[in-house]
């Protein structure tokens, strides 16, 4: 299908995976409105957009908040017109540690990677299915299938988004509104730009836009990518603890602390 003339708000633009997706989309006509905490970023894209022929507008909310999320679409919309797919990309990722438990940093992951995905979607669920057509889609994560050491609080979070999207497509399916959920693996954005481990087959951000727009475009349900990172990580449910433990001793021993917005 064709994105032109289309509306697509994406939460999460003001960098990585979003920041790509915006000009990906835009690129190809379609009308984006653009959502992050930093309206500075914000702006800049915006700009990049609209000299190159495209039509962008922006609105500066943290998702992780149900009222700023609501009234940011709906100013995007009275910007742009009714909206045609929705994009909840917006994540933060947190270590999840011991002796404290870092209960704060697992709410704030939980309000932004799971809740703003269900606070985008309130936003234009209503009138897609008054118009029996749209087009839901969260950026989720190839960590929602297994749980980590040291990253329990945002596998669980990204997990929830699986469980919500999955139920959420097979209630929509007679109703015009297609629901896709894209887990991809490591991209290089400032979410992973601290990670000192290797990281297989990493990609870059632009290269994950595009192959994430490619997937919306054939309507899938859930896209898995790069496709030997999906492979492994099928292959960690059958792995026994002690080897998973072992695998993530050194990245516990010296976790990467600050919260990293992608």
């Amino acid at each position: 299908m064709s994105f032109a003339q289309q509306v697509a708000v994406i939460t999460g633009a003001s960098s990585g995976i979003g920041w790509e997706l915006a000009k990906v989309l835009a690129g190809q006509g379609c009308k984006v409105g653009l959502i992050a905490r930093r309206k500075e970023n914000l702006d800049k894209l915006a700009d990049q957009i609209r000299q190159a022929g495209g039509t962008a507008a922006i609105a500066a909310a943290d998702v992780g908040d149900r009222q700023q999320t609501l009234a940011a679409i709906a100013d995007l919309r009275r910007q742009l017109g009714p909206v045609d797919l929705v994009i909840a990309n917006a994540g933060v990722g947190t270590p999840t540690f011991l002796s404290p438990i870092n209960v704060a940093d697992v709410e704030r992951m939980t309000r932004v990677n799971y809740l703003g995905t269900v606070y985008a979607i309130e936003a234009v669920l209503p009138e897609m299915l008054a118009r029996r057509q749209g087009h839901l889609a969260a950026v989720s994560s190839l960590s929602a299938y297994k749980g980590l050491p040291g990253e329990s609080g945002y596998c669980a979070s990204k997990a929830a988004v699986n469980s919500y999207m999955e139920g959420l497509r097979i209630h929509l399916r007679d109703k015009g509104i297609a629901v896709t959920t894209i887990c991809p693996g490591f991209i290089r954005t400032p979410m992973t730009a601290i990670n000192k481990f290797h990281m297989p087959w990493l990609l870059e951000a632009d290269d994950a836009a595009r192959r994430i727009v490619r997937a919306l475009a054939r309507r899938r349900k859930v896209y898995n990518f790069p496709w030997q990172t999906a492979f492994l990580m099928k292959l960690t449910r059958w792995l026994p603890d002690w080897v998973l433990a072992k695998m993530m001793q050194e990245y516990n021993e010296n976790p990467p602390v600050a919260e990293i917005e992608k």
